[in-house]
């Protein structure tokens, strides 16, 4: 079951594509937080929405913003994606335990063994503050999180 918008988010601790540990707390006080579930590295549909997010960034990593995405991808497989396709931003392996994070967030599709299209706006008091779940090939709505990040 999907966490609820007005609820505290959950904590994570993962290593990012470069082997940096990132946990959520640290943004707390900080910064708002877009966190954004993906099935897999390298393909078709996720590889749009990541490139797109890379063309948008400054709209949703800045000063007072935070983009974090996440995928039950090894550090290692992140790591070629991202110098692949040119990403600047974290993504972050929820790998093992396999889906702990995703499975916190309630997107984790325990048929496939991946988490489905989940994106959370996380405000920087650490409470959900909108989120959509998309199905593995239904690709999401960018201008959706900036309408919601511009609520904040």
């Amino acid at each position: 079951m999907t966490i609820e918008v007005g609820t505290e988010a959950p904590d994570f601790e993962l290593k990012d594509n470069h082997g940096r540990t990132v946990r959520l707390a640290d943004f707390r006080g900080e910064k708002n937080v877009v966190l954004l579930f993906y099935p897999f590295a390298f393909t078709g549909v996720c590889t749009g929405e990541l490139c797109a997010l890379r063309d948008e960034l400054p709209r949703f990593e800045n000063a007072d913003t935070q983009l974090l995405a996440v995928s039950n991808d090894s550090i290692h497989t992140l790591r070629v994606f991202a110098e692949q396709e040119g990403l600047e931003y974290p993504l972050l392996s929820d790998f093992w335990p396999h889906g702990e994070t995703s499975r916190a967030y309630g997107v984790f599709d325990e048929d496939k063994g991946c988490a489905v299209r989940g994106t959370f706006i996380i405000d920087k008091a650490g409470t959900v503050r909108w989120s959509v779940v998309n199905g593995l090939p239904d690709a999401r709505d960018l201008n959706d999180y900036v309408k919601a990040l511009e609520a904040l």
